[in-house]
């Protein structure tokens, strides 16, 4: 039988034609024992489960924002990006889905194998560059014409861009983009097997009053090491890393000499704005404080012990007499 949940009017509807003799219950068993058969495209071949693509589209939702942030900063204009789509598709139908000419940067992924592509559409790249030279954001799309003055500029822009591309991956690997290639004609990229499956993160992206798209092109061979990562196991874990020794003493001797400011209390008084105004050199504040009673003392601004003050070697001091109930506690 099918897994598919039927509503009460269809299940209605079923029994009527069952008993109205409409529909035979033979036929029905004859079409369950059928094999039913699933086309698949093995040039289309799918490589990822749908969770695995969830977590990849999780993952560049970060670099998204991180990236908003990196440009918002560095051109100095309005700035929002965000994934659009996270398909994994052949190789091929990337390479046929982007212009045949625009911004291409490779990127390699140390210690992970492969390349990576970003494609920043031309009509971005350019509004890019004219904010980073000081203009409004004019776009124009002259790619087949790009000066080595600006393929230079591009090519430092998408670099230091692409660093955010560290942080946003740091959950499944520590890796290291480096960039490889600047390219404006994906004809000249082979680098996989056109039959061969990759992922491509969209990213929609608004610069002031323009906008456009950021692709980026991950290929199978990338992600294979790391696919044990992508799944909802590794992301709902909750076992914790115990720490080694050696890290507990290190914690434990910075802790301990760490500075803390301790504050002694003598006590405390109020006066009206008035009485303040009228203070002159020799006038006495009585304070609130009776010097019968210990004074309060205060560990990084929480009130710990009792104390009484006195002097030591001509120094004043405060002893400790007794703790406060209800301060931290040496468990805590």
């Amino acid at each position: 039988m099918s897994g598919e949940v039927l509503s009460q009017n269809e299940i209605d509807a079923l029994l009527s034609a069952l008993s109205t003799g409409e529909m035979n219950a033979d036929e029905l068993k004859k079409e369950d024992s059928v094999k039913k058969v699933k086309s698949y495209d093995f040039k289309r071949a799918l490589r990822f489960s749908k969770d695995q693509i969830r977590s990849l589209t999780r993952i560049h939702e970060n670099f998204a924002r991180l990236l908003t942030t990196f440009f918002s900063a560095k051109l100095r204009t309005y700035v929002q990006i965000s994934v659009a789509s996270a398909d994994q598709i052949p190789y091929e139908e990337f390479v046929r889905s982007i212009p045949k000419m625009t911004i291409l940067t490779v990127f390699e992924v140390p210690p992970l194998d492969g390349r990576l592509i970003i494609e920043i559409n031309p009509t971005i790249a350019y509004t890019m560059l004219d904010r980073v030279l000081g203009g409004r954001g004019a776009s124009i799309n002259k790619v087949e014409n790009l000066t080595e003055i600006e393929t230079k500029i591009m090519s430092q822009l998408f670099e230091q861009a692409v660093d955010n591309l560290r942080e946003a991956w740091a959950t499944i690997a520590d890796i290291d983009p480096i960039l490889t290639e600047f390219e404006v004609n994906p004809q000249f990229l082979q680098m996989v097997s056109p039959n061969d499956t990759v992922v491509v993160i969209s990213l929609n992206t608004q610069i002031g009053d323009t906008s456009g798209m950021i692709n980026i092109c991950i290929p199978h061979v990338v992600l294979e090491p790391i696919i044990p990562k992508l799944s909802v196991h590794y992301w709902m874990q909750t076992a914790k890393k115990e720490r080694e020794p050696e890290e507990v003493a290190l914690l434990e001797k910075r802790i301990r000499s760490a500075n803390l400011p301790v504050i002694a209390q003598l006590g405390t008084s109020e006066i009206s704005i008035h009485e303040f105004l009228q203070l002159g050199l020799g006038d006495v504040i009585q304070l609130d404080q009776s010097i019968d009673k210990p004074i309060t003392l205060s560990v990084g601004n929480e009130p710990k012990f009792l104390g009484q003050p006195g002097k030591v070697n001509k120094k004043i001091a405060i002893q400790i007499i007794d703790q406060i109930k209800g301060g931290y506690t040496d468990d805590e």
